[in-house]
């Protein structure tokens, strides 16, 4: 199985992204700064004495870099080198930690290990699930415990792909009124260990019917939902040749000859209200042509529109968080959102956080975003949403790809989340 991953700290001692001197001497021809990776890895704070607040982090996130996490008054980044020159001269600075490439390949074992021909993930992550995995396996669950469950589907990916929904419930072929409960998964394609815990939600409230009191009382008393990846064609292809690309967006082309538009920022509410999202395609938070203009969005939007969801998670990695609306506005009270109803997505947002050790927060509170799902939840349809940002609480590009080890933990460690948010919806 894989060894646990190297700390980034020592590949920043190797690549510090300012001057690389390699056996020099005086009277030899001085050393020149080492060329930045076409996809650097930095570690980005505000100028000196400056705050790394909210809005700083806004005005980062609003420059097209890929924004992989923030705690600790700094956030790490993937940029190119003239994405981190401009924020070098808005006056944030950077340290270059690593080259994105060099550590994907690292982190996928190296070519030594790696098969090229395989669709599966990288040697000694094989306990993740591929879509065709994940498929057999809400198959089986559905085809084992039929008197709880129903299969069907939101719809299809722009690749073609289906996007399965589970329904649990005790009578599931019946559309009782009980109150509906979404979980959804893998909107982002490199975050597969949530693919992994919608899974996990599948099987303890399936496997647990008639022995476990708790999963007992919801499935008879709730319509569970479960998506477990609404992003197959982005997630399959972050695994293709046996490595892992750090792939965010889905595979749907731009008219320009780009590739991907990140789903969670093409939802129709407030769609590019705020700055909370980018315009250029080659952004990693490209919001797409148009609101809803990706099919998986397009979808998921029709099929909520049919239902009457009451509650709602959307869980991402990583980061460790807890996050409920608004996302595109600083603003508790707001068009949308009285002090009551904020106080109520507080009140249940921290229940959750304590009983995982994530950390709560409005989703500005992070950094500004616009079109996002859990923004239209609660905009379009008054639903209790809330985004998890799963495990680790930080990491750099690696902790996208926590080991399969870490599956089990750290899906199981979110039950009691779960069932604070079924307690409550409705």
């Amino acid at each position: 199985m894989f060894t646990k991953r190297r700390a980034l700290a020592l590949v920043a001692a190797a690549a510090t992204g300012l001057v690389v001197v390699t056996g020099w001497s005086a009277g030899a021809e001085e050393p020149t700064a080492a060329p930045s990776p076409d996809r650097g890895l930095y570690r980005v704070t505000a100028a000196k004495d400056d705050a790394m607040d909210a809005a700083s982090r806004t005005e980062v996130a609003s420059s097209g870099v890929d924004v992989l996490g923030a705690r600790d008054g700094a956030m790490e980044i993937v940029a190119g080198p003239a994405q981190a020159a401009a924020l070098r001269s808005d006056g944030f600075t950077l340290e270059l930690t690593g080259d994105v490439d060099e550590l994907l390949a690292e982190r996928s074992g190296g070519p030594s290990t790696r098969d090229v021909s395989a669709a599966d993930f990288p040697a000694g992550d094989e306990s993740y699930h591929t879509y065709d995995e994940m498929v057999a396996e809400v198959r089986a669950a559905a085809s084992d415990h039929a008197a709880i469950s129903a299969l069907s589907s939101v719809g299809s990916s722009y690749e073609g792909r289906d996007l399965p929904v589970l329904k649990i419930s005790d009578n599931a072929a019946t559309d009782e009124d009980e109150p509906e409960v979404l979980f959804t998964c893998n909107m982002h394609a490199r975050e597969h260990l949530t693919t992994e815990m919608c899974l996990h939600i599948i099987q303890r409230f399936t496997d647990g019917y008639g022995t476990d009191q708790a999963v007992t009382g919801f499935v008879d008393s709730r319509e569970i939902f479960v998506v477990p990846s609404l992003n197959p064609d982005g997630s399959e292809f972050d695994i293709s040749g046996g490595e892992y690309q750090g792939w965010r967006k889905n595979r749907q082309p731009n008219s320009d000859g780009t590739v991907g538009t990140d789903i969670n920022r093409n939802f129709s509410y407030l769609w590019g209200c705020c700055g909370g999202s980018s315009g250029s395609t080659s952004a990693e938070d490209y919001r797409g042509a148009s609101a809803a203009s990706t099919p998986e969005v397009a979808a998921l939007q029709a099929w909520v529109d049919a239902r009457q969801i009451k509650a709602h998670i959307d869980f991402h990695t990583f980061s460790e968080l807890v996050l409920w609306p608004f996302g595109h506005t600083y603003d508790e009270v707001t068009d949308g959102m009285t002090q009551e109803e904020y106080d109520h997505f507080e009140d249940i947002g921290t229940q959750m956080a304590s009983s995982n050790g994530y950390t709560p927060d409005q989703s500005s509170g992070l950094y500004i975003t616009d079109g996002d799902i859990n923004d239209w939840m609660w905009g379009e349809h008054k639903v209790l949403t809330y985004c998890f940002e799963m495990y680790p609480s930080g990491g750099g590009i690696d902790g996208f790809y926590p080991p399969d080890e870490d599956i089990v933990p750290q899906t199981t460690r979110n039950d009691g989340a779960v069932d604070i948010l079924l307690t409550n919806a409705g």
